[in-house]
């Protein structure tokens, strides 16, 4: 279990390097959206091995409405810059 999340935080690390070295705002905008899948994954993954529901819940919403929200931003950052 502990190698299994060790190998996901460390997937989870990649996307950050690489918008960590790009100035673009969609390419961090993307670096964000896919921690917050690997995330909300993780925190499913805990889930189902601690037989607990609430934490499956919370990761639930997360993957459903965080990136969502993420790409909100985007765009609200893309229209600003535009004008």
């Amino acid at each position: 279990m502990n190698l299994a999340l060790i190998a996901m935080i460390l997937a989870l690390l990649i996307p950050m390097y690489e918008a960590w070295q790009d100035e673009n705002i969609w390419q961090k905008m993307l670096a964000f959206s896919s921690v917050a899948t690997k995330t909300s994954i993780m925190i499913l993954v805990v889930s189902v091995l601690r037989d607990d529901w609430m934490l499956g819940v919370t990761g639930v919403i997360i993957l459903s409405v965080g990136n969502a929200g993420l790409m909100l931003l985007a765009q609200v950052l893309k229209r600003m810059n535009q004008l």
